[in-house]
């Protein structure tokens, strides 16, 4: 157990306590009931607020119950102090002892320090990226991809089952498009002179799949009618460009665990099913869409569409989900394919763009409607990323070809800076991406803050070691006020990944990183005006070992925050 679990599992002793002697009703929900520092550090160590959260259900005066609580949790061993502050809440203070204990607890767990159990087990199905099967991926995908991966790590390693997925949209009208673009690179390879007509996909990345359809057919498929060869070039080009894109993947670190085909889901009738089951329950029935408001249709008339309830769930109107040429709505397609995907998990979350969020709210209904609200199902917005060059503005379009790869990006700037940067800001706040910001050397750039931390752990290892002194954890109990400081932050992380997998953010294990490396700065700083505040102090083996010891275990907590960003540990800088 980390401290924080551990001083949880105090304040519930105590309360048991108090429901034994009288003084509490039993049966009272806990579940609100929090046990984490104070937000003003001064105010002690732990902070919680069972008081104020129990007191109006037991009928009590929160500062009487305060004051009850209060009195057994100063019979717990390893606590000095417990003030009441406000109208209710208890704030305790620590031994350093406790402190030193958590430090040993870090050491002992290594990489798992922070793993959690919050998860049960329980499997979730993440998908994410999902973008169009017509051109290599480009930063338009990248901040999705880094999200939902990052959101993967921290689930699993709050002890989840996680499912990564990749939903293909090979089933419309863009892929027949695809199709044809890559035909007119195919008559290109076998010699002939092409014009790319507009509404087609004019990017050098077609050209190699081009010849490599010109080496597997040959001539065959070049005066043909489309209809003879658009089925087969479409199948052929989306595969090659899945491949180039887990490619473009693969550079940012991110591999998926199950791709979904729309084309194959249609194809197995999925579709249907979902139909009638929403059918069945009257969640879909035969309707007619009203007339557009706000303008005039010349040949408008009413047309009977299979439509879904979705004002039952807060929508404004209800949603057909098939056309009326017979073919399916994308609101259509998105309830087979989570409707199938729902089998066999407990829970779902969807990495969408932000531009996505009109529809938000219907398939959020509609999913609740399939599973009978048995599965957990959450959708994350992601707001596009502005690149950046020094301020100006770097253009991208994939129909014209003259978009940014996400491969040149990760070329120079490196994997690791990417994928940091995406998580330095909430996912559905808008995003700059400035070349020269994301690789600069100051305290500015949160990517090298935290990296820099490390490497100064690192560095100062490599000389101590260099010096005869290694690490030793033996007599703790020399470091003093600082030094716990420092630790306190650390013991922070397991908090931090609990509450980033509850509230699938994992941009705040960014913002703590950051948290402690500015600590862990601001004690290596001292040492610049006490020099007996340094890390190495060869006139005092033990006490430098146990500093040594205390700045391996900032290393290692820094290095397990990093693992769960997809982000490698720097060493040297």
């Amino acid at each position: 157990m980390t401290l924080f679990e551990q001083y949880a599992a105090h304040v519930d002793h105590a309360l048991d306590a108090l429901v034994a002697s009288k003084t509490l009703p039993s049966g009272i929900d806990r579940s609100h009931v929090t046990v984490e520092p104070p937000r003003d550090p001064s105010h002690g160590d732990i902070s919680t607020n069972a008081a104020m959260v129990l007191a109006k259900p037991a009928g009590l005066n929160p500062r009487q119950l305060a004051e009850a609580l209060s009195a057994e949790l100063a019979k717990v061993s390893g606590v000095t102090a417990v003030e009441i502050a406000g109208p209710g809440f208890l704030n305790l203070r620590l031994d350093a002892s406790a402190w030193i204990d958590e430090l040993r607890a870090i050491a002992q767990a290594g990489d798992d320090y922070g793993r959690s159990h919050r998860g049960d087990g329980k499997s979730v199905n993440i998908e994410y990226v999902s973008a169009n099967p017509t051109g290599p991926m480009h930063m338009g995908h990248c901040r999705g991809a880094v999200v939902g991966d990052a959101l993967a790590a921290l689930m699993e390693f709050a002890g989840y089952r996680v499912v990564r997925e990749y939903y293909i949209n090979d089933a419309g009208g863009q892929v027949d498009v695809l199709a044809r673009s890559a035909h007119l690179r195919y008559r290109e390879a076998l010699g002939e002179t092409i014009e790319i007509a507009e509404g087609l996909y004019p990017g050098d990345y077609l050209i190699p799949v081009g010849q490599r359809l010109a080496e597997r057919f040959g001539d065959q498929y070049v005066a043909l009618p489309e209809a003879e060869w658009l089925a087969l070039f479409r199948k052929a080009a989306v595969a090659e460009m899945m491949e180039m894109i887990k490619a473009d993947l693969a550079l940012l670190g991110i591999h998926h665990d199950l791709f979904s085909s729309e084309a194959e889901l249609h194809e197995a009738g999925k579709a249907d099913i979902a139909e009638r089951e929403l059918r069945a329950r009257g969640l879909v029935y035969d309707g007619e869409l009203e007339k557009p408001k706000g303008k005039e249709i010349e040949d408008w008339e009413p047309v009977t569409l299979p439509l879904f309830r979705s004002t039952q769930f807060g929508d404004d109107q209800d949603r057909p989900i098939k056309k009326s040429n017979g073919s399916w709505t994308y609101f259509g397609a998105d309830l087979a394919y989570h409707f199938q995907k729902s089998q066999g998990v407990d829970a779902m979350i969807d990495i969408w763009g932000a531009d996505h969020a009109g529809t938000v709210k219907r398939i959020k209904a509609a999913v609740n409607a399939l599973t009978d609200g048995k599965v957990d199902f959450d959708i994350k917005l992601v707001q596009m990323v502005r690149l950046l060059r020094g301020g100006e503005p770097v253009k991208m379009s994939k129909r014209s070809g003259s978009f940014v790869t996400l491969a040149d990006v990760i070329e120079e700037v490196g994997k690791d800076v990417v994928r940091f940067t995406m998580l330095t800001r909430k996912s559905d706040a808008q995003m700059d991406f400035d070349f020269a910001k994301v690789v600069e050397a100051s305290k500015d750039n949160p990517v090298f803050y935290v990296q820099y931390a490390h490497a100064r752990i690192a560095s100062t290892l490599r000389k101590a070691e260099g010096e005869g002194l290694g690490v030793d954890g033996s007599e703790l109990a020399l470091l003093g006020d600082a030094e716990i400081g420092l630790i306190r932050e650390a013991a922070n992380f397991p908090r931090i990944v609990e509450a980033s997998a509850k509230s699938g953010e994992p941009h705040r294990i960014a913002f703590y990183l950051n948290d402690l490396a500015a600590a862990f700065h601001a004690y290596w700083n001292l040492g610049n005006d006490q020099p007996d505040k340094r890390f190495i102090l060869a006139q005092d083996p033990a006490l430098t070992g146990a500093r040594l010891f205390m700045a391996t275990n900032i290393g290692q907590v820094l290095r397990n925050g990093l693992r769960l960003m997809g982000v490698e540990a720097a060493y040297n800088m």
